[in-house]
């Protein structure tokens, strides 16, 4: 049951650094981390370090939806290692993002997340996190 995984790959029409730096910058990561469509700009804070801490609160009607957890890996741009908690998750949830530029203007993003409560959670999360890199993918040609 903990074992579920998703796994997500993605090509990002950005380069490498301001894809990768689009994760840590609350500002940004505010405008693309809504895992549904018309969802609001969720609320960010962060402590962008190996060790730092996170909240992203995303916003579905009138429920506020806080996620938190602690960066254990920031390599830039290459890779980005965070854990996740949430009202969905289990002990050790992780989300671990591999970068790799394809050209000066393209990203490849790798994401896989581990553990989850149950299959329909897991399911649930692979929607969330497609349309969040779907949504990165908007923001970061627009900025």
């Amino acid at each position: 049951m903990t074992d579920l995984t998703v796994k997500i790959s993605k090509t990002i029409h950005a380069p490498i650094e301001k894809v990768f730096d689009a994760w840590l910058n609350p500002k940004i990561l505010s405008l693309f981390m809504m895992p549904m469509p018309g969802m609001p700009v969720s609320d960010v804070n962060n402590d962008a370090r190996e060790g730092g801490n996170f909240t992203i609160t995303m916003h579905a009607g009138d429920k506020a939806l806080p996620h938190t957890g602690t960066y254990l890996e920031i390599n830039r741009p290459d890779k980005l290692v965070f854990t996740w908690v949430s009202h969905c998750s289990v002990d050790d949830s992780i989300v671990t993002l591999n970068f790799t530029r394809t050209d000066e203007n393209e990203t490849h993003i790798s994401l896989s997340h581990i553990k989850f409560i149950d299959e329909k959670t897991r399911s649930d999360h692979d929607d969330g996190w497609n349309h969040i890199l779907d949504k990165l993918d908007n923001v970061v040609s627009i900025i």
